[in-house]
């Protein structure tokens, strides 16, 4: 397995990022500054430079890749087409590239209530919108996916279990992005986690379960 991050130097992509080399799986993080990338992603990732929104240089990032997994996002801003450029269109350039490159999986970090059109969050720009459309492109695309939608992100790790469940179904709750990251790397290696759609929060209350466990529920 070889695998390839866009959306590295982001607070939950070099969460992903540092989880595929403390368990040893070769990474190639596609960035676009190399100096900040070298700051914050650990020595052992190849770093490439690239941009979501240039399926030519994505193709070339992702050289010898196995699995590809994203978790870019557009950032806050006045331009209003940030949401679909960045999240939509972006997306659809890596999915397009990674059946060009014959992906095994492809790891989507979404958000919780993307079907929610009335959501708060759609006031910027129609972010969730967004995503969901590409959601649906990954999800007619022919490739293995695993589409992870976490609650309200925390930057704090801490000690609650994860909820899983199915999509759809889970409305409120926040996770930390180290869970976020835990869950997307063992989706890589749990045939239970793929071609689903898994929304995860994380709660005191809720009982541990193994991945096979919470995997296979879904």
């Amino acid at each position: 397995m070889k695998a390839f991050v866009a959306g590295a130097t982001g607070e939950t992509g070099r969460r992903i990022v540092q989880e595929l080399v403390n368990r040893g799986i070769p990474v190639r993080a596609m960035v676009r500054d190399l100096a900040k990338a070298r700051a914050i992603l650990p020595a052992e990732v190849e770093l490439v430079t690239g941009n979501v929104l240039d399926r030519g240089s994505i193709s070339e990032a992702i050289g010898e890749s196995t699995v590809i997994l994203c978790a870019t996002g557009a950032k806050p801003s006045f331009d209003p087409t940030g949401p679909y450029q960045v999240d939509y269109e972006g997306t659809k350039n890596l999915v397009e590239a990674a059946k060009s490159h014959n992906i095994e999986q492809f790891v989507f970090v979404s958000s919780l209530c993307v079907s929610n059109f009335f959501h708060p969050l759609n006031l910027f720009w129609l972010i969730l919108w967004w995503k969901q459309q590409a959601e649906q492109y990954l999800k007619t695309s022919g490739l293995n996916y695993t589409i992870v939608r976490p609650g309200g992100l925390k930057n704090e790790d801490n000690t609650n279990p994860i909820v899983m469940s199915g999509a759809d179904t889970l409305f409120d709750g926040s996770i930390p992005r180290q869970k976020v990251a835990l869950v997307c790397v063992e989706s890589l290696t749990s045939p239970q986690a793929r071609n689903k759609v898994l929304e995860i929060v994380s709660s005191p209350t809720a009982i541990s379960k193994s991945w096979e466990d919470l995997f296979s529920a879904v």
